[in-house]
């Protein structure tokens, strides 16, 4: 089990060795005819792509779902005003969005 934040970093590592894997990507003089640059970087765009899109959509439901929680802390706080450690929950809530 990850958490979100374990997810999303694992995620980023196409974008953390970017200059590693245009190094990868891109032929050098030498090999330039054994490789299809062009495809190379087509794929590697894709990836960089689809990274971002799924990053996103996991972001996107964490919003939500951090909303929503906050949502129903604020509906409690309003019944239970003098509730400190509510209130404290729901600013940290608050925060993470």
């Amino acid at each position: 089990y990850f958490s979100i934040q374990e997810l999303l970093r694992v995620m980023r590592t196409i974008d953390d060795r970017i200059v590693h894997e245009l190094n990868t990507t891109i032929p050098t003089a030498s090999f330039a005819g054994k490789i299809d640059a062009g495809q190379t970087c087509k794929e590697l765009y894709q990836s960089l792509m689809d990274a971002h899109t799924s990053r996103e959509r996991i972001i996107k439901n964490c919003i939500a779902q951090t909303s929503s929680v906050v949502k129903t802390l604020r509906e409690e706080r309003e019944k239970a005003q003098d509730d400190v450690a509510l209130l404290k929950q729901l600013r940290k809530e608050q925060t993470k969005v």
